[in-house]
């Protein structure tokens, strides 16, 4: 198959993708669309997640894109009718981010029975977190020292995450090929990052 043959095909698969989450999908697919630009898809991922918020239920597209340069997130929501709009709305953002901007890839992958684990089956969870730089979490907490007599302020110790995107998928709120495909969008991108660091 040559290049412009799987960039198509990779494009009606991110498409078909939208479209079956059923989430606004020509509002999402424009938006994402548009972020691309001409660049070739070397992967990607449509996650829809419902919450339930006091009486209403919401729900959530986020849609990730690895192009050969850039990695594309896009999160969409609706919102009820409220004092700014007498009518429900969309709010669809796209953030684009550079490759050798990505400080890291975390894959955190939920198996169950560890004990009878073989390789290749499929983890009952995965959640996905990467970070650019964009937002960072602090979590402090007083420092002690050995002595459990000790009453002398040791200050604080703490530790600092990037903690831009995170992102779960089960097997079973999501099914078995969308923990296959967050797993392959993962691998994808933390190759990607690699090659840029070389």
């Amino acid at each position: 198959m040559d290049v412009m043959a799987k960039t198509s095909t990779t494009t009606q698969g991110l498409r078909a993708a939208i479209e079956r989450s059923g989430y606004y999908p020509a509002l999402v697919a424009e938006a994402v669309e548009a972020a691309i630009g001409g660049e070739a898809i070397r992967s990607y991922l449509v996650h829809q997640e419902t919450t339930f918020d006091a009486n209403e239920v919401r729900r959530h597209v986020t849609v990730l894109v690895l192009t050969g340069n850039r990695f594309i997130v896009s999160h969409t929501d609706e919102q009820a009718a409220d004092t700014t709009s007498p009518t429900p709305y969309a709010t669809t953002s796209t953030e684009s981010v550079k490759l050798g901007r990505i400080s890291s890839v975390v894959v955190s992958r939920v198996v169950a029975n560890p004990e009878e684990y073989t390789p290749g089956t499929l983890p009952r969870e995965v959640v996905l977190t990467i970070g650019w730089g964009a937002v960072s979490r602090i979590d402090l907490e007083p420092a002690a020292c050995g002595d459990p007599n000790c009453e002398a302020d040791h200050g604080y110790t703490g530790s600092s995450t990037a903690d831009d995107l995170s992102l779960r998928v089960s097997e079973a709120g999501d099914g078995p090929e969308t923990v296959r495909q967050a797993l392959a969008f993962a691998q994808s991108l933390s190759e990607a990052t690699a090659d840029i660091t070389r």
